[in-house]
């Protein structure tokens, strides 16, 4: 009989509405493991005690009187610190806001809130969303609950973690260049980055707004699609949310692929993917022709170009989206500031933020300076107009894109954070979805010596129903969702 702390949220909705448990039962659960755990994983950065057994209660409260319940009555609920939660901290990972408490709440908050979902805590991440192993954040390193002398990817590592580990049933990421699908592969839970614009992002501290979306992060596909379902939506705060009905992604769950055409970009299984990465992804590949899918290769040449590309546009929106943390306006402020302004603004915000925040800004304002802007941030946008023509063609042709998540397994850590050019080869594979606007996701597809590894599907924009059908039928036919890591 699993605890209530390792059930499903279809599951934990389930035994509310039938008073099998009480939403205070199932949320203590979850504490109980977090107290126990999360000194080994530090999955958390803030945890929300308090007021998540005060939500619980008055769900509680509405089940004794009857009251209809919300799709997530009582599901335990983590968020990643870069999404604004009411009266709770928000660091982005990061000294320079160590101490911000947002006074509302994102427009994804305010839905799962409506739903009954109970907000657990804020978990860790790469400073400001940057990194792809959650080795930057200024609270310490997150470690992968398979082999804690590893990383859980980046950058909502944190949030993979209390998943996989049972300290949260359903998680919030954000996803920029793979950031919920990184962790999601090397922590072995289901990760969806959906297509641009269909998810709010009001309420999420900008990293690169042309590239990053809210997403769901789960232990299954089933979880994933409910959790989607619920945060999906028109949102008239943020300029760049499409307008389309709400659906219940739940609906497109069928165990059934049989005539579906798959495209296999070979530029996803190029130069420096493992051998042990390509195996699983293939098992899992000829595991869904079993199933009636036709595969067939293909190439999309501009992804040649997709990492530098990202990195361009990544980093210089970075670099302006950040210019606002100086310490005067925003952010960190050191306690000697009797000097000249500009020194104080360079001593804020070099003591604010980390050496990979600096990086990246550094970066970026170089590549939009005068002289240069031409040079690499135009010649950058006109290539992702390129690397999307490429994908739309290749939707012309294919229902989804298949390839592996990740090009290598979990790296220890330490191993390449001093090599910054190493960490950026890791997104190889999942940069392009973002520059194209793409909904993808990364489900379990195996393991190599005990290490997860996920396969990514990627689907044309808006169809987010082919992925949750395809990643379905795989799961429904493996048993990957159902291994979990020792750690006790």
């Amino acid at each position: 009989m699993p605890k209530l702390n390792e059930l499903t949220a279809k599951e934990t909705v389930e035994k509310i509405h039938k008073k099998e448990a009480t939403a205070e039962e199932c949320v203590l659960s979850v504490f109980e493991r977090i107290h126990r755990l999360d000194d080994k994983v530090h999955a958390f950065v803030t945890l929300a005690e308090e007021e998540a057994l005060r939500k619980a209660r008055e769900i509680d409260e509405k089940v004794s009187k009857g009251k209809p319940l919300g799709r997530l009555a009582g599901v335990p609920v983590a968020v990643k610190d870069n999404i604004c939660t009411k009266e709770i901290r928000t660091t982005c990972s990061s000294r320079m806001l160590e101490f911000f408490v947002p006074p509302y709440d994102a427009d994804v908050i305010e839905k799962i809130k409506m739903e009954d979902a109970v907000i657990v805590g804020k978990t860790n991440m790469d400073e400001f969303a940057m990194g792809s192993s959650t080795e930057t954040s200024y609270f310490g390193t997150t470690h992968n609950p398979w082999d804690l002398s590893r990383v859980p990817g980046g950058s909502s590592g944190g949030s993979a973690a209390a998943i996989v580990v049972d300290e949260s049933i359903l998680a919030f990421g954000s996803d920029t260049g793979g950031s919920i699908r990184c962790p999601a592969s090397y922590c072995s839970v289901v990760g969806i980055k959906p297509t641009y614009g269909l998810v709010s992002r009001y309420g999420l501290i900008a990293y690169a707004n042309s590239l990053e979306q809210i997403g769901p992060m789960a232990r299954n596909v089933y979880d994933c699609a409910l959790f989607l379902s619920v945060i999906a939506g028109y949102d008239p705060k943020d300029s760049t949310s499409v307008k389309i009905e709400p659906k219940d992604y739940t609906k497109f769950l069928r165990n059934d692929v049989t005539g579906f055409k798959i495209g296999l970009p070979t530029e996803f299984f190029g130069e420096g993917t493992s051998e042990s990465i390509k195996k699983q992804v293939w098992r899992a590949i000829h595991k869904l022709e079993e199933l009636g899918a036709s595969c067939e290769e293909t190439s999309l040449p501009t992804l040649e170009y997709a990492l530098a590309t990202y990195y361009i546009v990544a980093m210089s929106e970075a670099s302006s989206n950040l210019a606002r943390y100086d310490g005067l306006r925003y952010g960190y402020r050191i306690d000697r500031d009797d000097a000249d302004w500009s020194t104080v603004y360079s001593k804020n915000r070099q003591t604010g933020f980390g050496a990979e925040v600096r990086r990246r800004i550094i970066l970026g304002t170089y590549a939009l300076s005068a002289g240069y802007y031409d040079k690499y941030y135009l010649k950058a946008l006109k290539i992702r107009t390129l690397i999307r023509k490429d994908f739309e063609q290749a939707f012309k042709k294919f229902d989804v894109l298949i390839g592996p998540t990740m090009p290598i397994p979990p790296f220890k850590i330490g191993e390449k954070i001093q090599d910054p050019l190493a960490l950026y080869m890791c997104d190889v594979d999942t940069v392009s979805a973002n520059l194209a606007g793409l909904p993808a996701i990364s489900i379990p597809c195996g393991f190599a010596d005990d290490l997860p590894i996920g396969m990514q599907i990627l689907a044309p924009p808006l169809r987010e129903d082919l992925l949750l059908q395809v990643s379905y039928a795989f799961e429904q036919n493996t048993t990957y969702k159902d291994r979990k890591p020792s750690l006790k």
